[in-house]
């Protein structure tokens, strides 16, 4: 119940910061804008100028599953960095002001106070993610081609895996650093070298977290993969997830500021 009144809490915070309404529209630009480009990219380009007399553009348009699979690629740059500004100080931000103590003082435990901001960043992140998309198949469709539904259900849900990984290690370092900038700034990190050492050394880094965007975009794109890396690679992003919250847990816990 006091969870319940937790989350209902983070959730009234990201309305009044209008948080709610303007991350989802940022990712439901960032979907829609990759079709949209891929289609109208001759014409940009031959309205750009520059170009010889004469010159004939003609840019075979991808694949509507490859299409599909760019999109993955935009939210994992921009999107995550949108999502990983907006929850970077989640936890330090309050620290600082001494509002964590005054809502620890009452009966609410440090596991409902984390799980609730964990959650109300999972419900924001995993709306604007399934909007995102939305809005990149429903162009894609009319634009480009048809992608099978398995296709990108399966693919969200992986992505989405990988998305919440990443908002754990946002969670986690922004309860163990008292600057949102530097909680930023690792979450990223952390993030990002984990992907590049699953895509440089597949082999021995294929079944981490880290791999997860690759098999999402392979999914949407329907290309083969290791079922037996991926398989793992959804054990162990439930581990790290589990792991990163139980630590966020344990710090705040053992916080003089919070004692």
């Amino acid at each position: 119940m006091r969870l319940l009144v937790m989350i209902q809490k983070e959730l009234l915070e990201l309305v009044r910061s209008l948080k709610l309404i303007w991350v989802p529209l940022v990712f439901l630009l960032l979907g829609i804008m990759q079709p949209v480009s891929n289609y109208y990219m001759p014409v940009i380009l031959e309205q750009a100028g520059n170009l010889p007399e004469g010159a004939v553009i003609d840019i075979p348009l991808p694949s509507a599953p490859s299409v599909m699979a760019g999109t993955l690629s935009q939210f994992g740059t921009m999107g995550l960095l949108v999502l990983v500004l907006v929850f970077m100080g989640t936890v330090s931000t309050e620290r600082n002001s001494g509002a964590a103590s005054l809502i620890l003082v009452k009966p609410v435990t440090i596991t409902s106070f984390i799980l609730s901001k964990w959650l109300a960043m999972l419900i924001l992140a995993w709306g604007s993610l399934a909007l995102g998309y939305a809005g990149a198949w429903y162009y894609t469709e009319l634009l480009i081609g048809s992608v099978p539904p398995m296709q990108i259900i399966t693919s969200v849900l992986v992505y989405g895996l990988w998305i919440t990984v990443v908002m754990s290690f946002t969670l986690l370092f922004s309860t163990l650093l008292r600057s949102p900038a530097g909680a930023a700034f690792s979450s990223l990190g952390l993030a990002a070298f984990i992907s590049l050492l699953a895509s440089l050394l597949p082999k021995q880094a294929g079944w981490s977290p880290g791999a997860l965007g690759g098999f999402a975009s392979k999914l949407a794109a329907n290309i083969e993969y290791g079922t037996a890396a991926f398989g793992w690679s959804l054990v162990s992003s439930t581990i790290v997830i589990a792991a990163a919250l139980t630590a966020a847990i344990g710090v705040l816990r053992a916080s003089p500021a919070i004692d």
